[in-house]
């Protein structure tokens, strides 16, 4: 029996891969750029696509760090955010120097990492195309997008940003399309995030993650099937 395996479900791991990696080359740097101010990363450095682009409301937030502890005790002691009467959360000067270092060092890193590369792979060559992608796509999922991923987007683009810092950043706010799409599959299930974490295989988790995709696959409806190929193939060949 044929089975088709949903496109947002194929794309996530190149997703996630392309834009961990970048994080992951990026962090020696940001953790002595915080160091030298007496911070260590926090919330402002997972979340700077949005953060940097408007304050985050306690939900989104909230939803965005389930699967932790959820405090903000330590960035609000090193004087990163603040909170307003409605709750949500604002980055001080200082806040803001850390998350604005945090997204270029990640796109520097990225850009380093994919430039090495043999000379029959494309590279940097097509990570203006695949910038454009997503960021169609991220417009598109507007209108299907959660409480994160409402936060996430449109997330901030400094004038004059590279094709490479454009690219991670559009990915890191991208991610919280389906991160919302999972949570809402789970809860509509009538799970906890811990019910959720400890869920074996089986018939349950692989109906949450169909619904999960359901949920998810809307967003890529702005690209034609040739487009779609183009962005997973795209983000395949870059190295991590």
């Amino acid at each position: 029996m044929e089975t088709t395996v949903s496109y947002a479900r194929l794309v996530r791991p190149a997703i996630d891969r392309v834009y961990v990696g970048a994080r992951w080359a990026a962090r020696a740097r940001m953790e002595a750029f915080y160091a030298q101010r007496g911070c260590t990363l926090g919330a402002e450095n997972s979340f700077f696509s949005g953060v940097l682009a408007r304050p985050m409301p306690a939900g989104a937030l909230a939803d965005g760090l389930i699967y932790t502890s959820g405090s903000m005790d330590e960035e609000l002691a090193q004087g990163v955010v603040v909170r307003d009467a409605e709750g949500a959360w604002h980055l001080t000067d200082l806040g803001r120097e850390l998350a604005l270092f945090a997204q270029r060092a990640t796109g520097e890193a990225a850009e380093e990492l994919w430039t090495m590369l043999p000379g029959v792979l494309p590279g940097l060559s097509i990570v203006p195309r695949l910038a454009d992608l997503a960021g169609r796509v991220l417009t598109h999922a507007q209108a299907t997008g959660g409480p994160a991923f409402r936060a996430m987007s449109p997330p901030y683009e400094p004038e004059g940003a590279s094709p490479a810092l454009l690219l991670v950043t559009r990915l890191g706010s991208l991610r919280h399309h389906r991160a919302d799409a999972h949570r809402a599959a789970w809860r509509a299930a009538g799970l906890t995030a811990d019910e959720i974490r400890a869920l074996p295989d089986g018939p349950q988790r692989a109906a949450i993650e169909a619904d999960t995709d359901r949920r998810d696959e809307p967003a890529y409806a702005v690209l034609t099937e040739a487009e779609r190929w183009e962005l997973l193939a795209g983000l395949a060949a870059l190295p991590n």
